[in-house]
């Protein structure tokens, strides 16, 4: 068995990990790349490794695990992608978005000429996704399933709806995977369930070297919308529309029925993504951790915002006003108009709930720059920009190595993956020091022999 480590060896996003079987060559994960440009360059390559894919498994439906799929497909991909059912349904809703916002982003740099392309072109069109999401075939968690030699099993992890670790057996020897591990006290999801016996574990590393602080997220939250509204402002939230963006609308509502936030204050989930996903939700709500009845109520009072026009009112208005707008990061969509008018506005409130990738927008706004660019144009940043990473679905470094620790033996060898380096480099150490396991971080492009 090969592994040839093509994405998120080297950072924490494009997961891509190829396994050579010796009869099928099976990806886990077909994730873009974001963040730093040296990252993002490489969702324009094919990297030869990829073009006899007999079969694709994703572990969840989040971009940087499946976003870079219509770009397979669009390189000549036609073999099968199984992934659990509520993923399947997922990756629906965000491919067609992406694919949508590449289009959108290739045609505005064109109109207004900030590409430094004669013209610029969309990474994939949505006729790519399409393609790509004929291509999809559910598999429930716990079922095997064959392909050529080998079998492959989903377990479920928490993080997000239908997101699971990925056991691969072939010759006697097991190979675990385990994409994005959730919390053990995740808002929506359950805690993640342990993994199978493992010979090789692939582990993933976005909080490798931080723990989640003991913070009352509900209740910082509470205070910033408080302040910011006793100032005359609005609370803008770039939040992911899968996932954290149901999260936030659970907590607003549990704020709202407490009397903590002012039951009159509008809040505006402004993402048909985030729409279509929290209709997701509702209906997979006994895969979630949250009673039937209160998933119900997500979006009680809430002003669901469809069209552009409508999205254009909302930022040109002036009233305060809670806004959650896709994406999570600010590297694309609606929310980015929504930056434009309001940042420049001492009285607002910028608040990222989730992870920045280091290079993205979000995270230089989070590291205190005052300008970023939008649009080609460069935007001042005077409104109250917050972290709240208590709002984070990754397990952090206690939670990851105590997932680990449900192996009763030790694997072979052990590789950290999906980290900024400093933080894939403190899991390694813990996992060597703490559990005395065989653990390395490969390099990008490294293929290894198990």
């Amino acid at each position: 068995m090969k592994i040839h480590f093509l994405g998120a060896a080297d950072g924490v996003t494009g997961s891509r990990h190829l396994i050579d079987t010796g009869d099928r060559q099976i990806l886990l994960d077909c994730g873009l790349f974001q963040g730093w440009k040296l990252h993002r360059e490489r969702n324009w390559q094919s990297p030869a490794g990829l073009r006899e894919v007999d079969a694709v498994v994703l572990s969840h439906a989040h971009l940087d695990h499946s976003g870079w799929l219509p770009a397979l497909v669009k390189h000549g991909f036609r073999g099968p992608i199984h992934a659990s059912p509520a993923t399947c349904e997922l990756a629906r809703v965000l491919l067609l978005d992406s694919a949508h916002l590449q289009e959108e982003d290739a045609r505005r740099a064109n109109r207004y000429g900030y590409s430094r392309h004669v013209k610029a072109l969309p990474l994939y069109t949505k006729a790519d996704a399409h393609r790509a999401l004929g291509q999809f075939v559910p598999l429930p968690p716990g079922r095997e399933l064959k392909i050529g030699h080998s079998t492959v099993k989903l377990t479920p992890v928490g993080h997000l709806l239908g997101a699971c670790s990925v056991a691969l057996t072939h010759g006697g020897q097991r190979l675990v995977f385990s994409g994005d591990v959730g919390r053990q006290d995740d808002l929506l999801m359950p805690p993640p369930e342990p993994p199978p016996p493992a010979d090789v574990m692939i582990v993933e590393s976005t909080y490798g070297n931080r723990t989640h602080p003991p913070e009352d997220g509900a209740a910082l939250l509470a205070d910033i919308v408080n302040r910011t509204v006793q100032r005359g402002g609005s609370v803008l939230m770039p939040s992911f529309a899968v996932g954290r963006a149901q999260a936030l609308l659970l907590v607003l509502q549990r704020l709202r029925r407490a009397r903590l936030i002012p039951k009159e204050l509008p809040i505006f989930l402004d993402s048909p993504m985030a729409l279509e996903a929290t209709a997701l939700y509702r209906h997979h709500g006994r895969l979630l951790r949250v009673p039937a009845r209160e998933v119900a109520t997500l979006c009680d009072g809430v002003r669901m915002v469809a069209t552009v026009q409508q999205s254009m009112r909302l930022s040109a208005s002036r009233y305060p006003a809670i806004i959650i707008s896709a994406s999570g990061m600010a590297t694309g969509g609606r929310v980015l108009h929504h930056l434009k008018a309001r940042a420049p506005d001492e009285r607002n409130a910028v608040v990222f709930p989730g992870f920045q990738v280091g290079g993205s927008r979000g995270a230089r706004m989070v590291a205190g720059e005052r300008e970023v660019k939008i649009h080609g144009e460069m935007v001042p940043v005077r409104a109250e920009v917050r972290h709240l990473e208590g709002f984070s679905g990754h397990a952090d470094h206690g939670e990851l190595l105590a997932w680990l620790r449900h192996l009763k033996r030790a694997p072979q060898q052990t590789f950290v993956v999906h980290g900024e380096p400093d933080a894939a480099d403190a899991l390694r150490v813990a996992i060597q020091n703490d559990l005395g396991w065989r653990v390395r971080v490969p390099e990008f492009g490294e293929q290894v022999t198990i």
